[in-house]
């Protein structure tokens, strides 16, 4: 199940689209095979309504509060079994529960719907609206592309992968869990009637977009001034999965390192990223080769990595001359030229003393410091072998998968326009909060017209203090400033 999410935004905002020559893994197996992807490029009038949508919510984020509450959601599964990570959301009256990918590559967030022709078996039952006393269809209207009958509005997602999802548009009450500060919020998502490839096979539901739009989980509750412009992701490390989530702001660490990012430059969240090192030494690149096109992605909802040919080339050399001592084998995938190696033994966090460390320079000269399991996947078929998880694509621009920020802090913010990292234990982060299993079902609502209900509180952790949630090294503290 190839599980490496290469976005192709949908048909509700006109693009021109230029395609791009990537080398996608599987998330199975773990062989590269190579795939087409088509990225955005707005139309200007789209970048003129982003640049003033930008303005809006500087104003809107000025006037926050700084008691504005956070929705902390925890993280599950992992890359190497699942290649993504979920959290669950909670739609409608009374609530239905949901496993969906968390992905700053889509802009919508959908879930099967029980009139679904063409859905798959997933974890949890399908959405079924007649159920929900809260929810109600987005009807048709001159902003949007609509059904048939010209009753509904529609969206449908393209991806790389040659999956598909599409479906009509509703809205209902979106919990987050009790252990969220963040009460329930009407939101618009996704009930999907068709879902095609690996959309279809995945375990999980759907998909939780937290990309630049105005469907996006982020840009809607933003827009109702209820969260800060930013969000946090922590993926658990090798073997362990899991981590963290955060929508709104936090308090950065003092030790966490930031890229600015152009919001106006593509709808993929980007960071200026100026050379690499490996074992302390510059990769001899011509300058700008992080630079082309699109810039450096950062999507946490494609696996692995993907570099310009010559920076891949560059890249896999230096890391070739620094494990001599390791023994080449063949990938998990006979049929693919994995670069793999054995002899580094079981033990995840000894992996320093055979492999690199490499660091990720950006144009500001932060670096950002990557341990050997930012950059290696376990081999599934030979015990203490790993292979690389960076692999070369035909066009210029960067995408930076999950795997880079395995065990970092990533904060998304978007207020500020920039990208902070911290390496941390992202597992640990979730269990210093102190929050035990799943998070429950938020409490039922009644139907409102209004988008803001009055919805008492969820209360916080009663173990932690209501605004903080303790980092490694530094603290994390969550505001609304």
């Amino acid at each position: 199940m190839a599980r490496t999410w290469l976005h192709l935004t949908s048909s509700i905002i006109v693009c021109a689209l230029i395609c791009f020559n990537f080398f996608t893994v599987d998330a199975k197996d773990h062989h590269p095979r190579p795939m087409l992807l088509p990225l955005q490029l707005t139309s200007r009038n789209h970048s003129q309504q982003r640049h003033l949508d930008n303005i809006r919510r500087h104003l809107q984020q000025s006037g926050l509060s700084s008691s504005t509450p956070n929705a902390r959601m925890r993280l599950y599964d992992d890359l190497l079994s699942n290649g993504y990570y979920t959290t669950r959301l909670w739609i409608g009256t009374p609530p239905q529960e949901f496993a969906l990918i968390v992905d700053t590559g889509s802009t919508v967030t959908y879930v099967p719907c029980s009139s679904c022709a063409h859905c798959g078996k997933h974890q949890d039952p399908r959405f079924q609206p007649d159920l929900s006393s809260t929810y109600q269809p987005v009807k048709c209207n001159p902003s949007c592309n609509c059904d048939d009958e010209q009753k509904q509005c529609t969206y449908d997602r393209r991806y790389a992968e040659m999956s598909s999802s599409s479906g009509v548009l509703g809205e209902d009450i979106v919990s987050f869990g009790n252990e969220s500060e963040l009460v329930p919020q009407r939101a618009v998502f996704g009930c999907e009637n068709r879902e095609t490839g690996d959309l279809y096979s995945q375990r999980a539901d759907g998909i939780m977009g937290l990309g630049r739009g105005q469907l996006s989980i982020v840009d809607q509750l933003v827009d109702k001034s209820v969260i800060g412009d930013s969000f946090s992701l922590c993926y658990g490390g090798m073997d362990v999965g899991g981590g963290a989530m955060v929508l709104g702001k936090i308090t950065p660490p003092p030790e966490m390192v930031f890229s600015h990012s152009d919001p106006f430059r593509s709808p993929y969240y980007n960071i200026e990223l100026k050379e690499m090192h490996v074992a302390g030494k510059r990769l001899k690149l011509p300058t700008g080769v992080f630079d082309g096109r699109h810039g450096t992605v950062l999507d946490s909802g494609t696996t692995y990595a993907y570099f310009q040919k010559d920076a891949f080339v560059a890249f896999r050399d230096a890391i070739l001359r620094e494990v001599h001592s390791l023994k080449r084998v063949r990938g998990p995938d006979p049929n693919y030229d994995d670069i793999c190696f054995s002899g580094a033994g079981r033990d995840v966090s000894q992996l320093s003393k055979s492999f690199p460390e490499v660091e990720m320079v950006f144009n500001n000269g932060n670096k950002l410091l990557l341990s050997p399991e930012n950059y290696l996947f376990r081999h599934t078929k030979l015990i203490g072998a790993y292979c690389l998880g960076i692999f070369a694509n035909a066009e210029s621009t960067t995408l930076l998968g999950g795997i880079v920020v395995r065990n970092t802090l990533v904060t998304y913010d978007r207020d500020n326009d920039r990208i902070g990292f911290l390496k941390t234990n992202c597992s640990e982060l979730w269990r210093r909060v102190k929050i035990s299993g799943a998070p429950a079902p938020a409490p039922s609502v009644s139907q409102s017209n209004d988008t803001n209900l009055e919805i008492p509180p969820a209360s916080a952790p009663s173990e932690s203090p209501a605004n903080v949630l303790p980092g490694s090294p530094a603290e994390c503290h969550f505001q609304g400033e």
